[in-house]
């Protein structure tokens, strides 16, 4: 007979809905007045692309999130598979994995969803400062979905409502740490990025994203393995 194998359990959190007010306000921002003329209503055809690029961004930041999590199933053979889920009714998939993997293991999963986020987000936020005055819609929309996600995750980790499938909880546990915890260093990188975007020119912000991202990386040293 074949070996059986653990029973895959839930992955964590591939279950927030988009925050449409964060979407909106990332791909409706208009330039200031003194950084660009005047121009007249774009046309329609323009429109239509503006919105299907900013779509698209919103979901290869999707995507991505996704990515980082299946990445890391396959580095650790996790089994990685897929169950159906819903939030608030509203249905969603979660990427699955054995429940044997280690605590260090749970935690790599669980959280690489968020360093893609962030290594994302640092990209368009260095490489194009002055993107609120772009006509950037993939990027702009990428960047709302990394806003959006973590503002969603960080709100249900505060809670410590939704699915036990969600990410933030993934991460508490190895860490030994209430899951409000996690969910302040999800949100602090998203409030402060959104930060960068209205205001390129602040230096604390920026510094203090980056601090926050690397230190969500380093945690993984001080997953309890037992």
């Amino acid at each position: 007979m074949a070996p059986v194998r653990p029973a895959a359990r839930p992955g964590r959190g591939r279950v927030v809905p988009p925050l449409l007010a964060i979407l909106l306000a990332f791909g409706a921002a208009p330039a200031r007045a003194d950084d660009q003329a005047p121009e007249s209503s774009p046309p329609k055809g323009r429109t239509a692309t503006s919105i299907a690029g900013f779509v698209g961004g919103a979901a290869a930041g999707f995507l991505a999130h996704e990515g980082g999590h299946l990445f890391w199933n396959v580095v650790f053979d996790a089994d990685p598979g897929v169950k159906r889920v819903s939030f608030g009714g509203i249905p969603f998939f979660a990427i699955t994995h054995r429940s044997d993997v280690t605590p260090r293991q749970e935690f790599t999963i669980s959280s690489a969803g968020f360093w893609v986020q962030h290594a994302t987000s640092e990209w368009i936020l260095t490489s194009h400062p002055d993107l609120r005055r772009r006509h950037a819609p993939v990027l702009k929309g990428w960047l709302a979905w990394n806003v959006a996600a973590s503002v969603a995750y960080g709100a249900a980790a505060f809670g410590t409502f939704g699915p036990p499938e969600r990410d933030t909880r993934g991460m508490a546990g190895p860490l030994g740490v209430a899951e409000p915890w996690v969910g302040a260093m999800i949100l602090a990188p998203a409030v402060l990025d959104t930060w960068r975007y209205v205001d390129p020119g602040a230096r604390w912000p920026r510094w203090t994203s980056r601090i926050v991202k690397v230190g969500l990386v380093v945690a993984v040293v001080a997953a309890n393995e037992r």
